[in-house]
């Protein structure tokens, strides 16, 4: 068994039994094509009626979809919700809110001199008269015994022409903080206003019972009437945005893309066509490409169709993967056709099923290595936290099986019967019976490509060495194993990994929420203006008091105190803007002669603090006898990117975590900022374990160790290179940049696995001359595979969202990295160590055309 180079170290077991199985597939398939054929299209037609139910199936809730699916912030909104029942038809405020609520803003930026100012604020009139058309009085949330004021009252007379603006202080006028509400603002030493540029006005609608139905239709309406009546504004720009506007938007990326789809597969098939054309009537394959293109068309079909039944959410982050399924699908085929045309040229296996046996033994077990490392790729991209990205890999991963299938049985059927109509002499149009005619040679290539047989006037059985592989093998490959050109190649490669690891360290995490709108939303300019204006006064945090304590315990509330004040001290807290309750009614107790160090005394004197501040009775969740829970709330600040977001979340719960007391902080927007503490953790754990799953699939199925430790390089390399260059693309590592680094563990095996299984399974006597025969086999495959992926995701650049040309970039970098591993760094890194673990036996005397020489059983 040594002799002939077939020890179990050397090619593995597995390997032999699967070839066997590829060789009589591959042969039953010859014998009988049709019903390979057709079962796939019957499958796919069946199948496809799944998409049937899309409507029902599509999900594509925002906080449901792109947050974590068990964050923090969502049990501690539920908390809020339990202790803190709101009441917006009596005693509604914003900042008390356990969420965002139904509401319209707008923001109002003078154009010229300030917001302030009598024309502006004839401007704001008509439009706070504007917005309270339709029947806005009967909707709105109420305080006080009216409607609730969409700015604080300080800024009123801004909205009635009756009162006259006064004096204000930014940001604290009268005690009213005026920061989140006021813009652009210039102020004199003692912070009187000067001027103002901006101001934001908030339409709070109530959502209470029948009222929730009633709110969204006002806020559908608002968002159809608004655009009209701004034109009528000369004094200020406004922008608007409702608590639908974000869904609404994201929902309608959808529709933007579906015509994509239809450039995508043009391309694709016009790529297929013209890399598979030859200049011969009947050698032409035109129809073996178009038909790999539908195979791949199928599978999605079939996939998408299976899980619609089998109820599976419809994320919008799915439709970007017929794109990435088609470029796959494409990659298998151009691997099929060129494992069909290399066979021909082995004489003692000329007829169709021994040609298609060999076919299926080189190109099947090839296609079987990297379809299953992309499938199990996707299918542990599910083991997340975002359902997004659940269901996008399970859609993906359960396609690519599909396009394994038929590409082995619809495929390898259509390639037998154009087989069939070349040995026939029968036009690849036409299937008429073509006579090569005795001027041939006196006529054009054209001429012969239409009308005759081929240019070269050579019969139709003949199988001539397609024009890449001969470029690869006599310049390209010789080329790259020049000793000066390796020394290049090593240079570049280390430039390659100093850039990545410097945009590793520099990578920013996070989804931005306006990216899940289009280009041209109205909501872009809301958020410009919101960043611009009124980004210094971040969220306002409740800090709740989560368990019963002896709040009359004077230790009990200096222990608050301290907790208060740490959490005042973080960096990104202004603690002059703190409002709490315990403080004041202190205070009061202080001022007043109060004993409020008796459990009686101190519940029972709680009217004095709700008679003085009457807000601070939505604060404090207290039976009989006891309080169950209270708050307290701090103003943050500079919170102006994702970097502030989440440094803002973490150091508010480490400081919390740390209290003595039992303390949550909690705000709308932190269901949104639980991205940050799972997307790295998530990213890693999955990028790890799809690795180590990829090394023992190596392992199992390619028959070389030194293969298997390539392979493994190149998957690190690769993520390395793109998750780094991320950052100088300006894509934030979030759940839909994730999604793509699961697809890069995938497609860096593919271009690392072909190359390198060629090179160490070569007859070849030296490592530059097996360089040489793996890039003139396969150079040319991998090459059109890479080129047909990123056709495939090609016009998602042109996409007018975020995330559809996230998609693509990503894709890009994975498709360029891979390729120029595969089709540069591994090649040249072989010349250097191919020779390790290579058997003496495996030596020029075995032909150098075929990958796989040893037919023997392991023992």
């Amino acid at each position: 068994m040594a002799e002939e180079g077939c020890s179990c170290l050397n090619t593995n077991c597995l390997e032999r039994p699967l070839r066997r199985l590829f060789r009589g597939l591959g042969s039953g398939v010859a014998a009988c094509p049709w019903p390979f054929v057709l079962v796939p299209l019957l499958l796919s037609g069946g199948l496809g009626a799944g998409f049937f139910f899309l409507p029902q199936r599509e999900a594509n809730d925002i906080e449901e979809q792109f947050t974590p699916t068990w964050g923090p912030a969502k049990a501690d909104r539920d908390f809020v919700r339990r202790h803190f029942p709101t009441n917006d038809s009596e005693r509604f405020s914003a900042q008390r809110m356990p969420t965002e609520g139904a509401y319209a803003a707008l923001i109002a930026v003078a154009t010229e001199g300030s917001i302030l100012d009598r024309a502006a604020g004839r401007d704001l009139q008509r439009l706070d008269a504007a917005v309270r058309t339709r029947d806005f009085d009967k909707l709105c949330v109420r305080s006080d015994g009216g409607c609730a004021d969409p700015c604080p009252k300080p800024l009123l007379p801004l909205l009635n022409s009756t009162a006259a603006l006064g004096n204000l202080f930014f940001p604290v006028t009268n005690g009213t903080f005026l920061g989140a509400a006021l813009g652009g603002v210039r102020t004199d030493p003692d912070g009187r206003v000067l001027s103002a540029q901006a101001l934001k006005l908030m339409y709070y609608l109530r959502e209470d019972g029948s009222a929730a139905a009633e709110s969204r239709q006002w806020l559908e309406g608002f968002l159809r009437d608004i655009p009209s009546k701004l034109e009528a504004l000369t004094a200020i720009k406004v922008t608007y945005f409702t608590s639908l506007s974000r869904q609404q938007e994201f929902e309608g990326n959808t529709h933007s893309v579906i015509p994509l789809f239809s450039v995508t597969y043009f391309l694709t098939i016009t790529f297929s066509i013209v890399s598979c054309l030859r200049l011969s009537c009947i050698r032409n394959n035109v129809w073996l490409a178009c038909c790999g293109v539908v195979s791949a068309g199928l599978a999605v079909l079939s996939s998408f169709g299976l899980l619609l039944f089998c109820g599976v959410p419809f994320v919008v982050t799915v439709q970007s993967a017929p794109f990435l399924i088609l470029g796959v699908g494409v990659d298998d085929m151009f691997i099929m056709i060129a494992a069909w045309e290399q066979s021909s040229r082995k004489k003692e296996k000329s007829d169709v099923r021994s040609r298609l046996a060999e076919t299926y033994a080189e190109a099947a077990l090839s296609v079987t290595i990297t379809t299953l490392t992309d499938v199990l790729a996707f299918f542990i991209g599910t083991w997340t936290a975002f359902p997004s990205v659940r269901s996008f890999c399970l859609y993906t991963g359960t396609a690519f099986v599909f396009c394994y299938i038929y590409i082995l049985t619809f495929f390898g059927g259509i390639i037998v019967l154009n087989h069939r109509r070349e040995q026939g002499n029968r036009h690849w149009l036409t299937c008429m019976p073509v006579q090569v005619g005795k001027g041939q040679a006196e006529k054009s290539c054209l001429y012969n490509a239409c009308c005759i047989c081929s240019c070269s006037g050579e019969s139709s059985s003949s199988e001539s060495e397609h024009p890449m592989s001969t470029f690869f093998k006599k310049y390209y490959g010789p080329f790259f194993t020049n000793t000066w050109i390796k020394l290049l190649v090593v240079l570049l490669y280390g430039a390659y990994l100093g850039g990545s690891i410097y945009g590793c360290i520099q990578i920013r995490e996070g989804i931005d929420l306006r990216n899940l709108a289009s280009d041209d939303s109205y909501v872009i300019p809301f958020y410009d203006d919101d960043d611009k204006y009124f980004s210094t006064y971040g969220p306002r945090v409740m800090v709740v008091v989560t368990e019963s304590v002896d709040y009359w315990n004077e230790t009990v509330r200096l222990g608050i105190e301290n907790c208060t004040q740490n959490l005042e001290a973080i960096s990104y807290v202004d603690k002059n803007f703190s409002e709490s309750w315990l403080r004041v009614y202190t205070n009061l107790a202080a001022n007043f002669s109060i004993n409020i160090n008796d459990k009686t005394l101190f519940i029972n004197n709680l009217s004095v603090l709700f008679k003085n501040a009457p807000n601070f009775e939505w604060d404090i969740n207290k039976t009989q006898d006891k309080i169950e829970a209270s708050r307290f709330f701090i103003q943050t600040v500079n919170v102006t990117s994702t970097v502030d977001e989440k440094n803002l979340l973490n150091q508010l719960r480490e400081t919390a975590k740390q209290c003595s007391i039992p303390l949550m902080v909690y705000h709308p927007a932190f269901i949104y900022y639980d991205q940050y503490l799972v997307i790295v953790q998530n990213t890693v754990q999955n990028v790890i374990i799809a690795a180590g799953a990829m090394l023992v699939i190596s392992l199992l199925l390619i028959p070389n160790p030194l293969c298997c430790v390539w392979v493994t390089f190149a998957i690190a390399s690769v993520i390395v290179g793109v998750a780094g260059f991320m950052t100088f693309w300006d894509v934030n590592l979030d759940s839909i940049s994730m999604i793509n680094l699961v697809i890069c563990i995938g497609f860096s095996v593919d271009f690392s696995a072909h190359i390198s299984y060629a090179f160490v399974t070569s007859g070849e006597s030296s490592a530059n001359k097996r360089a040489i025969e793996a890039l003139s086999i396969l150079g040319y495959p991998v090459l059109q595979g890479a080129v047909s992926t990123i056709l495939g995701v090609f016009v998602l650049a042109f996409a007018k969202t975020y995330i559809f040309r996230t998609f693509f970039k990503i894709l890009f970098l994975v498709i360029l990295f891979g390729g120029l591993h595969g089709l540069v760094f591994i090649p040249v890194f072989l010349t250097f160590f191919g020779n390790f673990g290579r058997s003496p036996h495996n030596t020029k005397s075995e032909k150098p055309e075929y990958r796989f020489r040893c037919d023997k059983d392991c023992p």
